[in-house]
C-alpha cells in the first residue's frame, strides 16, 4: 500500500488513491476520551448531571422574568432577619469634626487648670540645657582686616525695603556686596511701607558712626554721595541706572553683571533690595555678612539705653531664678491671626473682624474664586499662630513653673484683654515693654513700628531661653545672634506646631501625658540648639574652636566650610589646618594651624 503525506489542501487531480481525498487524523485526546467513556461506566454518569445542569439552565433562559424576583427574595429575607434583632441594640452613628476644625485649647485649660496648678515642683530653667557641647568652646572669629583697601570701583546705592530685620538682611547683604566689588556703599536708605509705616532712617535705629568706623578696614561706608558725582546725575537718583535684580541671586551674578557697569558708571542702584543676594556664596562673602550683622550694626544709643534698662529690669523680676528670664516672641496681632485664615472662637463676630482686616490688608487675595480656605488642614499643618492660652500651656507642660519670669516681645495682641488673661493667670510675671517702662520712657519710640522691635530684639538676645511660636525675620535673626554669643547653642525653643495641633485638639488627654509630651519636644529643641545647620538654610558665620580631632582634614559643602565630625575624639587638641576660600576666585588656600568652622548665623 502506497504512503502519502497528509496536505491540509487535500489531492489536487487525483492524486490520492482513487481520487479520494483523505481526511486528517482525528486528535488523539479526543480519541482516548471516547475510548475511556465507552469502556467505564463513570464517563456516562458524569454526561447525565451535565445535560441536567443544561436543561435546568435553558428552562431558566426562556423564563427570564423568573430572576426579577430575586430582589424581593433578597429583601423579604433580610426583613424578617432584622425583624429577629431588637433595634435598641443598632449602633448609633456619631458625627465628629474634623480634626483641627474646631479650637479645643481653651477647653483643655479648663479642663486641666487644676491638676497642672498642682503640679508645680519642677523647674525648667535649671535643666533646660542638659545638653551641653562637649567638643569644645566657641568662640567668634571675624578677624580684622589690616590690609589696605584697593581704589573704589564706584558708588552702591541700595534701598532697604520691609520691617527691622528684612532690612538687616539687606543691609548685611549690601555690605557684602560692597566689599566683594570693591565698591564703596552709601548708608542704606530705608523705604517707607504702608504696613509697617515707620518713617525712621538708618541713623535712627543704628548707630551709624560705629557702622562706619567697624567696617572702614574692609568696606568703604559714606554718609553721603560727594558733590561731583551728585552733580553729574542732576541732583536726581531717578536718573541713576537701578538695577532689577531676582531674589537670592548668587554672588557671581554681581561680578558678571552688576560690575561691569559699576565701573562704567561710577555709581548704581539696587532697589529693592531685601533677599537680593544667595546664602551660598564664599566664605570671604559671608565674612562680611557676619562682620555686618554682629559686629557693625549695633542700635543707636537712645534704643540701647532704654533696652539696657529694660534687661536690667527684667532682672531683678526673676531674682528667684538667679536673673534668669525667658523671652517669648508672640505673633499674635490682628494682622497675622487674619493672615492665617485660622477659627479660634468660630463666632460671627469674629468672623467679620477678620474679613474685614483680611479685606484692608490684602484686598481681593482671599476672596477671588476657586480659593478654598480649610481652617482645620491649616491648623493640623502648624499653620496657626499660637494664642496666649496654647503658648501658656505649652510653656507649663515644659516644666517651667509659674514663678517663671517671661518677657513677651510682640506687638498689639489680638482682643488682648481676654486672650491675654489665661496666659497671665499661669505666668503673673510675664512683662511687656509696655509694662517694663513708663509711659515717658517708650514716647520717643511709640508710633514707630521698627524702633519697638529693635527694644524687643535687644530684651530678647540676653535672655537664657528664647522661644520662638510663628518663625519669620525675628527669630531667625535672634537664634543666630544668641549662637554667636552663647559659645554656638541658640538657646531657643522652636515647638512643633503640627504635633501641638494634634495635642490640644485630644479631647481625652491628660495632664501627666500631655507634659510628658512636651517635656520631650523641649529636649529635641534643646539638641537642635547645638547642631549646626547646612550653609544653604541660614548664613553662615566663621568663629574659631578647638576640637579634639585626630583627623586633619576639612570638607567644603556647599559654599561653607565644616569639620568632618564623624572622626574619633580625644583628650587634648590638635592643630589642625583648614581651608578657606580667596576674596574672589574661590579657590582654596591652605592657612596653617588655622581653626575655622563656620557657624550659621
Amino acid at each position: 500500500m502506497q504512503n502519502h503525506a497528509y496536505s491540509r489542501l487535500g489531492s489536487v487531480g487525483g492524486g490520492g488513491v482513487g481520487g479520494a481525498v483523505l481526511s486528517p487524523p482525528s486528535s488523539p485526546r479526543r480519541g482516548s476520551g471516547r475510548r475511556l467513556s465507552a469502556k467505564g461506566g463513570s464517563g456516562r454518569g458524569g454526561s447525565v448531571v451535565r445535560r441536567a445542569a443544561r436543561a435546568v439552565f435553558a428552562a431558566f433562559l426562556r423564563r427570564q422574568a423568573v430572576f426579577l424576583f430575586a430582589p424581593l427574595l433578597y429583601v423579604s429575607a433580610m426583613l424578617l432577619y432584622m425583624g429577629s434583632i431588637s433595634l435598641d441594640s443598632v449602633p448609633r452613628i456619631i458625627s465628629r469634626h474634623a480634626p483641627g476644625s474646631l479650637y479645643r485649647s481653651s477647653q483643655l485649660y479648663t479642663r486641666l487648670r487644676a491638676e497642672m496648678n498642682a503640679d508645680n515642683a519642677t523647674d525648667a530653667l535649671t535643666t533646660v540645657w542638659r545638653h551641653a557641647y562637649k567638643g569644645g568652646v566657641w568662640q567668634p572669629c571675624i578677624n580684622n582686616n589690616t590690609c589696605g583697601l584697593p581704589e573704589s570701583n564706584g558708588y552702591i546705592y541700595v534701598e532697604a525695603n520691609g520691617g527691622l530685620n528684612q532690612q538687616r538682611t539687606s543691609i548685611c547683604n549690601a555690605v557684602a556686596v560692597a566689599g566683594f566689588l570693591n565698591a564703596t556703599l552709601v548708608i542704606p536708605n530705608f523705604r517707607y511701607h504702608s504696613i509697617w509705616r515707620d518713617p525712621s532712617t538708618f541713623g535712627d535705629i543704628y548707630d551709624e558712626e560705629h557702622f562706619v568706623q567697624r567696617l572702614e578696614n574692609d568696606v568703604r561706608v559714606v554718609d553721603k554721595l560727594p558733590e561731583f558725582i551728585m552733580e553729574r546725575f542732576g541732583h536726581n537718583l531717578s536718573n541713576v541706572f537701578n538695577f532689577k535684580i531676582k531674589a537670592w541671586s548668587p554672588i557671581q551674578y554681581y561680578k558678571g553683571v552688576v560690575l561691569p557697569k559699576l565701573i562704567e558708571e561710577r555709581l548704581i542702584r539696587i532697589s529693592p533690595f531685601a533677599n537680593r543676594l544667595s546664602f551660598d556664596a564664599p566664605s570671604a562673602v559671608q565674612r562680611l555678612r557676619c562682620l555686618a550683622n554682629f559686629e557693625a550694626l549695633k542700635f543707636s544709643k537712645a534704643i540701647t539705653t532704654l533696652s539696657d534698662t529694660l534687661i536690667s529690669r527684667m532682672r531683678k523680676k526673676s531674682a528667684e531664678n538667679n536673673e534668669k528670664y525667658v523671652a517669648v516672641h508672640l505673633r499674635f496681632e490682628e494682622d497675622m491671626v487674619a493672615f492665617s485664615c485660622c477659627v479660634f472662637e468660630s463666632g460671627d463676630e469674629e468672623k467679620k473682624e477678620l474679613d474685614a482686616a483680611r479685606e484692608r490688608g490684602w484686598s481681593g487675595k482671599f476672596t477671588r474664586p476657586g480659593r478654598v480656605i480649610r481652617p482645620g488642614v491649616i491648623r493640623v499643618n502648624g499653620k496657626c499662630p499660637l494664642t496666649p492660652l496654647e503658648v501658656g500651656l505649652m510653656l507649663r507642660g515644659m516644666g517651667f513653673s509659674n514663678n517663671t519670669a517671661i518677657y513677651l516681645a510682640s506687638g498689639r495682641i489680638y482682643k488682648s484683654e481676654k486672650n491675654m488673661a489665661p496666659l497671665l493667670e499661669m505666668f503673673p510675671l510675664l512683662q511687656t515693654k509696655d509694662t517694663l517702662a513708663s509711659d515717658e520712657e517708650l514716647a520717643p519710640f511709640k508710633n514707630f513700628s521698627s524702633r519697638m522691635a529693635a527694644i524687643d530684639y535687644s530684651v530678647c538676645v540676653h535672655s537664657e531661653v528664647f522661644v520662638t511660636t510663628q518663625g519669620g525675620n525675628f527669630p531667625h535673626f535672634l537664634v543666630g545672634h544668641r549662637r554667636y554669643l552663647y559659645g554656638g547653642h541658640s538657646k531657643t525653643i522652636k515647638p512643633d506646631k503640627r504635633r501641638l495641633a494634634i495635642l490640644f485638639d485630644n479631647p481625652r488627654i491628660g495632664w501627666k501625658s500631655l507634659k510628658r509630651q512636651l517635656v520631650n519636644m523641649r529636649l529635641h529643641s534643646d539638641v537642635k540648639g547645638i547642631e549646626m545647620k547646612r550653609a544653604n538654610d541660614s548664613f553662615v558665620c566663621a568663629a574659631r574652636i578647638i576640637i579634639p580631632l585626630n583627623d586633619n582634614t576639612c570638607e567644603r559643602k556647599l559654599g561653607a566650610f565644616w569639620y568632618k565630625m564623624d572622626q574619633s575624639f580625644s583628650n587634648e587638641p590638635h592643630n589642625i589646618p583648614c581651608y578657606s576660600s580667596g576674596p574672589e576666585d574661590g579657590h582654596l588656600t591652605q592657612e596653617s594651624s588655622a581653626r575655622l568652622l563656620f557657624l550659621p548665623c
